[in-house]
């Protein structure tokens, strides 16, 4: 008799196999470039557990103070536990100012453990896979994300971590399991409080979806305990601090407005176009001589206060950006609040993290692994969905390159994601060659497909051979020197679409919108980045150094 296996075995088996592969390629990278996020957490692991809970948001004797909410700081806590056997000064305060390899091992380490509950999340996921048609190869996409591996496992994050806690709470969604799935986000929230963007989308579903059409007692009573249920979330990770009274303290911490509009690494959103259009205005009206003055507040410098960097252009508030996102995201909530669907929430909570990104208040760039994870377990549902991911991953991941600007791990991020796009291009190819009845396309007796560039159409390719153009120019040719003006106009005109990913981002959620409303193919925004450094765009090693020191006000200064 024939021993068969399961599809679930198997599927678990494949997914064990990916994240095996992929934890190999991290404990290669465990002696790579670390930012200074590594320093941020090697603190925060000692400040944990060498301070009561009382001073974890009140203390400043360093610069890298606690930020995050308390359930992160409860993991911090959590992870400190074993460090005392490796070394006892990984865990006392002040940290050690170079720290040895056991601390960078050890850290490394725990990121990599951290990233099981990604695993865990993925392999429910795939467990469905046949009822939700999602190949156990869309999964790998998250597992292989070269986004993921560079910011968390050499810039030195734990995204993995928290997305897992994501990717959890929408796999009980789409199980039906609203109460379990409401808790994790909120369990996700007091963990890292950026996933807030999410909110909106999350209320609105789980009030139509859990509360609404049951009637009015039983909605009342699933209200209550859906209530209830986040009221306790929140009271096991608040409720001690709000007993040492240091509340505003803490929310002070976890939303410092005085940043400014902009992170120090500039996300590519619709900021970056607000920004340069004022810089261009006023160095225009300045040569026709108008009285136009160079703001002293940076975009970037941390603290703005009351000066406004814009010398033209309304001054761009958090009030003012948090209602662009709430618009952005308008379409959506109607949608979720309207007709309630789980087989469409991933596709929901990945828009609103795009209006976070593309309207939010200083956006970080790493926020794009918000909708680009979620979307790699949608990018095989259809022919559009892998369209747009393929694209949009790319340039996701590419906008994350000036993170890692040392000049070792120029060839390691090259490579992840080449090797990635290798990967994209023969699931998506395979996949949609033996389901090519999907959208009438023809496949020959191979398996490939007759239509040319399946995968991405001749704009996207010229996009993406645009940012072929721009990276081998700034590596290799931008050393030359040329006329400020020329090297300005360069940077617009070496991408083939007008000013950039402005208008593919607007198309990409225009029609994310339609798929919102049953129409039209799905999407998502499509971020691109400009890098340059004074008004001359360097390359080589120099270059990358100048781009991690200098501020994108400097970078961006157009004022003469």
């Amino acid at each position: 008799m024939a021993y068969t296996t399961s599809p679930s075995t198997s599927t678990a088996a494949a997914v064990a196999w990916a994240f095996a592969a992929a934890t190999c390629v991290k404990l290669l990278l465990v002696p790579t470039y670390r930012s200074t996020d590594f320093d941020v957490h090697r603190y925060w692991l000692a400040l944990t557990h060498a301070l009561p809970a009382r001073q974890w948001y009140t203390d400043a004797s360093s610069q890298w103070t606690l930020d995050y909410p308390p359930f992160f700081a409860y993991f911090s806590r959590l992870l400190s536990l074993p460090a005392l056997l490796v070394d006892a000064t990984l865990v006392s305060v002040p940290v050690p100012d170079a720290p040895p390899f056991a601390h960078l091992l050890y850290l490394r380490l725990t990121v990599v453990f951290s990233d099981f509950l990604l695993l865990w999340s993925v392999l429910l996921l795939a467990r469905d896979a046949r009822r939700k048609q999602r190949p156990f190869l869309a999964l790998a996409l998250v597992l292989w994300s070269p986004a993921l591996l560079a910011v968390d496992h050499v810039h030195f994050q734990y995204n993995g971590f928290l997305m897992g806690l994501l990717l959890l709470s929408l796999h009980f969604l789409e199980q039906g399991w609203d109460l379990t799935g409401g808790v994790v986000f909120a369990c996700l929230l007091c963990s890292k409080h950026l996933f807030l963007v999410a909110a909106p989308v999350y209320f609105m579903y789980l009030f139509r979806h859990y509360c609404c059409g049951r009637g009015v007692v039983k909605g009342l009573g699933r209200l209550a305990l859906m209530g209830s249920g986040v009221a306790v979330v929140f009271a096991a990770a608040f409720a001690p601090f709000v007993y040492y009274g240091q509340m505003q303290q803490l929310i002070n911490r976890l939303f410092p407005f005085g940043r400014g509009l902009c992170h120090a690494y500039w996300a590519p959103n619709f900021w970056v176009f607000y920004i340069i259009l004022d810089k261009i205005l006023a160095f225009l009206l300045r040569r026709l001589g108008f009285n136009i003055a160079i703001p002293e507040a940076s975009f970037t410098g941390g603290l703005v206060g009351d000066s406004s960097p814009f010398a033209v252009l309304p001054k761009a508030t958090p009030i003012a950006t948090f209602l662009l996102v709430i618009l952005a995201m308008a379409p959506c909530l109607i949608k979720a609040f309207s007709n309630p669907q789980p087989k469409h929430i991933i596709r929901w909570v990945s828009y609103a993290c795009t209006c976070g990104f593309m309207f939010g208040w200083h956006v970080h760039e790493k926020a794009s692994l918000h909708f680009t994870i979620p979307l790699a377990l949608i990018a095989m549902d259809s022919l559009s969905d892998a369209r747009h991911y393929f694209l949009l991953s790319i340039v996701s991941c590419y906008s994350l390159f000036p993170l890692l600007f040392e000049n070792q791990e120029y060839l390691i991020k090259v490579m992840l994601l080449l090797t990635y796009v290798a990967l994209m291009w023969v699931v998506f190819t395979s996949h949609f060659a033996a389901n090519s009845d999907l959208e009438g396309k023809k496949v020959n007796r191979s398996g490939s497909t007759v239509k040319k560039n399946i995968i991405i159409g001749w704009i996207g390719l010229s996009y993406l051979l645009g940012i072929a153009v721009i990276e081998l120019w700034s590596q290799v040719l931008a050393d030359f020197s040329l006329p400020d003006s020329i090297l300005v106009l360069l940077v617009f005109s070496a991408q083939p679409t007008p000013l950039n990913a402005d208008f593919t981002i607007a198309i990409a959620q225009g029609r994310l919108i339609l798929r919102v409303y049953g129409k039209g193919a799905p999407s998502c925004g499509q971020p691109a980045k400009f890098r340059m450094t004074g008004l001359k765009l360097k390359g080589g090693n120099q270059g990358r150094r100048d781009r991690a020191e200098l501020t994108k006000e400097k970078q961006f200064k157009l004022y003469n």
